[in-house]
């Protein structure tokens, strides 16, 4: 078997292209399963360099979305995501994906969630945010974010940008991808709230998560957030608003998005992480005196309140609970 594996890995170096694109289909089968994967692993030395060649030199063959699958699939393990980003994963992946997204979105599909496997390490997320080069840092996260937000189309099947949510989680996660996002300039941060509104529960959870991250920033960059407002209420204080109607009185002193967002009937946000994690996001914003100001400006004292009163989840609730015990102390 260890020589059966070592020349089907000589074989994604092959001259004959039909020969690499067939043992790159046998190789994303390998990946597929336990064993097979273990397999390649042990030769991991041999088989990522290889699979990273094929993926740049493929044109538009099905080789390269083969071994896009199999990079995919053996960056999951921690150790070989790291070690694939030493080897320039990630500048291939964004380079391939800028090439061919348009005529081969599957292709840039399964990029996109190699970038996610490799983000899970930091080493992963340094080369994305391109630390360390002042000319282009920021430039491949501003790119995602503009192929995240045109994607949006409602058909999650055909929504080729969709896990760019997660790798947007994943690099708001430390402080200088936080800080790119946050760039006044960039205007990365208001393009990703606005996806909030999506119907796909991935980028919708993944946006949320992503606000969250951010305002961890919110004591030195509560200037960066709140011009923001008219996009940010409503993004954090929907999902916790519960599923009533509010009053004509109570949405005559709400800005003209929560006013009508909660002048009808809702459904309600299943998903309790994302409640949690607006609850999380406005209380950050609320420690600060221009947050608390904002917060009040657009009633959101009284939304928590009805809010709370739909809520059944008992961590969720906490979070209501940590707020109202903020507002209660602190004088607006």
């Amino acid at each position: 078997m260890a020589d059966e594996l070592d020349e089907l890995i000589n074989f994604l170096s092959d001259r004959n292209p039909q020969v690499r694109g067939a043992a790159a289909d046998i190789v994303r089968g390998l990946t597929g399963g336990e064993d097979g994967l273990r397999a390649l692993t042990s030769r991991a030395d041999r088989a990522q360099p290889a699979l990273l060649r094929l993926l740049a030199s493929a044109g538009g063959s099905d080789a390269g979305q083969a071994a896009a699958d199999s990079l995919v699939n053996l960056s999951q393990d921690t150790g070989l995501a790291t070690r694939l980003v030493a080897l320039g994963a990630v500048e291939a992946a964004m380079d391939v994906m800028t090439k061919r997204a348009a005529e081969q979105p599957g292709l840039a599909r399964s990029l996109v969630m190699l970038l996610v496997n490799l983000t899970h390490v930091e080493f992963g997320v340094a080369s994305l945010l391109q630390v360390g080069d002042e000319k282009v840092q920021g430039l491949y996260v501003a790119k995602l974010v503009r192929s995240f937000c045109r994607s949006s189309n409602g058909s999650e099947e055909q929504d080729t940008f969709e896990h760019v949510a997660s790798i947007l989680v994943n690099i708001s996660k430390v402080e200088a991808g936080r800080r790119i996002l946050m760039e006044p300039k960039r205007g990365l941060l208001k393009q990703i709230i606005r996806q909030f509104d999506s119907t796909n529960q991935l980028r919708k959870k993944g946006v949320s998560g992503t606000i969250r991250n951010c305002c961890f920033e919110a004591d030195t960059q509560i200037q960066s957030l709140i011009p923001l407002a008219e996009y940010l209420w409503p993004a954090l204080l929907l999902p916790v608003a519960g599923k009533k109607i509010y009053s004509e009185e109570d949405r005559s002193k709400m800005p003209l998005e929560l006013a009508s967002a909660l002048s009808h009937e809702r459904e309600a946000v299943e998903d309790s992480e994302i409640r949690q994690q607006a609850l999380e996001a406005i209380y950050m914003i609320v420690l600060q005196d221009d947050g608390r100001k904002s917060f009040w400006l657009v009633d959101g004292p009284r939304i928590l309140q009805v809010g709370y009163e739909d809520e059944e989840d008992p961590k969720v609730m906490e979070a209501y609970e940590l707020i109202g015990s903020l507002v209660r102390q602190l004088s607006f």
